[in-house]
């Protein structure tokens, strides 16, 4: 399992948007310029964040992204499903209906699956849910109380000048 790149520029661009006051836009150019991505390429990425519904935007010279929910409420596990799909891992295609040994196939049956698919798709709900235990705000507040006072405050100038 590998998760593309775009999880990471979303995870990145989506910090500084934490930032932002109610009701306030930043355009897609100004959220690229952060973290030196190409606009085109992360107007993509926050396409399909839009249609998750993570961030909204508003059109218009003087439109942009916002966040469309609270911090707290954007799991990680919603970013990453909103970039990658909602597709499992483990893609079990029953092998096992055509293993050389077994000699009555009718025993595959929705009540004896595979043990092996049980075990995988247990473990993928496991990841899954400690994604979900972690937010936007969660990432926000662990990183952002390390940042240097100068930091902080060209990240205030940069959502005042917006």
């Amino acid at each position: 399992m590998q998760f593309g790149i775009g999880v990471e520029h979303a995870l990145h661009s989506l910090f500084y948007l934490v930032d932002l006051p109610k009701n306030k836009t930043v355009g897609i150019k100004k959220i690229a310029e952060i973290n030196n991505l190409a606009d085109p390429y992360l107007s993509k990425v926050f396409s399909k964040l839009s249609k998750a519904g993570i961030v909204r935007s508003t059109p218009g010279t003087k439109g942009g992204y916002e966040l469309a929910k609270d911090p707290e409420d954007i799991s990680f596990w919603d970013i990453i499903e909103a970039i990658e799909g909602p597709s499992n891992f483990f893609q079990c295609v029953e092998t096992r209906k055509d293993n050389i040994f077994v000699e009555d196939k009718s025993i595959f049956t929705k009540e004896c699956p595979c043990l092996i698919k049980v075990v995988i798709l247990e473990a993928e709900e496991l990841f899954r849910n400690s994604l979900r235990s972690k937010s936007l705000r969660w990432l926000h507040e662990k990183v952002k109380k390390d940042f240097s006072a100068k930091t902080k405050n060209s990240i205030s100038d940069w959502t005042k000048a917006i």
